[in-house]
């Protein structure tokens, strides 16, 4: 038997803490149903952080953005599934979260719903980042009358498509700081430790050898011209920007990526993914095909998978299905429409959508690593022969000094 710190709420409202012993946390969640009370976390006593289980809830977890609509919905949705009325199930959330911000947006929702108004219609009236992909789910759920499931869904399809994108961003950070960091050293030795022998080679009189002339020229260079060039990439840049709010340089943009090589195949996967996770889980909410695909659209990136699938929607009209424009357009893996063309056919395609999303899922884990596993070494051996060539070329130049006669 193991001891567990376990938080807890009546269905009064009322927030009970302690802990208690038991064989895992499920068994000390059914101890705590028992009692009559809604379990809110129980972990090891001792653990920090605050323990959350599947499928129960975790209130008071602060945060913004993405992840504050994810912790606002999977309490939610724990909440309405334990029995509790929407506008009671507010105001223990009101009452157990202690964040300012928390408190007005739940203040606002609830009063929303005393008068009358769909969830959905309240939190699209919210200034709080709700998409309308999250506003679409909500109001299927509502309209299926099974809102506590829609929110399980919901929860679940955020929480996925957060860690997705983590782990794309996360692969990133060690490429782009070995990469700053070399720039960093190639610029220290060129600006600072060239021009030190730079001087002394002046002195000598004696003419260099052509490595030499290459490497001080280029500090020169730099030296000289670095903070124009710096200028200069940056309105580039700020003019690229601006371009590519134009649609076609946008498509054209978009376009290249997916043509690039390595890249473009992950760029694809991600898109692949992120689609078929969100037509399948709002399919799955009860939203129709047609509306959901629109939707779904929305969601990607990428302008020129966004154009295919604004042409299957099209053809879906004319009462085409899906796989076969998604296929005539060569851009989606022949994987992923194999996978759609069964699920059209067994009148399982909300299922399939979802599997498709857990196979890229997996693929752009794996294709990340792949990736990563070769830019690496490339960076490392770049640098390493970078600064090897100009400590070569310096010491040509300080044994040829060694060499005159004296």
């Amino acid at each position: 038997m193991a001891l567990f710190h376990f938080r807890a709420v009546s269905h009064g409202g009322e927030e009970q803490e302690g802990r208690l012993e038991g064989a895992d946390q499920q068994a000390i969640v059914r101890q705590l149903q028992q009692r009559g009370l809604i379990p809110l976390s129980v972990e090891p006593a001792g653990a920090h952080g605050p323990g959350l289980l599947t499928g129960k809830i975790g209130l008071g977890r602060q945060g913004t953005g993405a992840r504050y609509i994810q912790s606002l919905t999977e309490d939610l949705a724990a909440l309405l599934k334990a029995g509790i009325p929407l506008e009671r199930a507010l105001g223990i959330m009101i009452q157990v979260r202690g964040g300012e911000q928390d408190t007005h947006l739940l203040d606002r929702i609830r009063e929303g719903i005393r008068r009358g108004q769909a969830l959905s219609a309240v939190l699209a009236e919210q200034n709080a980042g709700f998409s309308p992909f999250y506003l679409n789910m909500i109001r299927a759920a509502e309209l299926s009358g099974n809102l506590e499931q829609g929110l399980a869904d919901l929860a679940l399809y955020l929480d996925r498509s957060r860690r997705l994108r983590e782990k794309a961003l996360s692969a990133l950070i060690y490429p782009l700081i070995l990469l700053l960091v070399s720039a960093a050293s190639l610029l220290i030795i060129l600006t600072y430790v060239i021009p030190q022998f730079q001087q002394l080679f002046a002195d000598m009189g004696q003419a260099m050898p052509l490595p030499t002339r290459i490497v001080i020229g280029t500090a020169d260079f730099i030296r000289n011209t670095g903070p124009w060039l710096l200028l200069g990439l940056l309105l580039v840049l700020l003019y690229l920007r601006h371009r590519l709010r134009e649609p076609g340089v946008r498509l054209a943009w978009h376009t290249l990526l997916l043509r690039l090589p390595l890249a473009g195949s992950l760029i694809q996967r991600l898109e692949v993914a992120r689609f078929s996770r969100s037509l399948g889980t709002l399919m799955k909410g009860g939203v129709p095909l047609l509306g959901a695909l629109d939707i779904a659209r929305q969601t990607l990136g990428n302008q020129l998978l966004q154009a295919v699938l604004a042409e299957a929607g099209r053809e879906l009209k004319e009462g085409k299905r899906l796989a076969a424009p998604l296929q005539a357009s060569g851009r989606f893996p022949p994987l992923a429409i194999q996978m759609i063309r069964v699920g059209e056919e067994t009148g399982q395609l909300e299922e399939m959508l979802l599997r498709v999303a857990d196979t890229y899922d997996r693929e752009v884990e794996n294709a990340i690593q792949r990736l990563l596993t070769i830019l690496e070494p490339v960076l490392i051996l770049g640098l390493g022969v970078l600064i090897a060539g100009i400590i070569i070329s310096m010491l040509m130049a300080i044994l040829g000094i060694n060499e005159l006669p004296i």
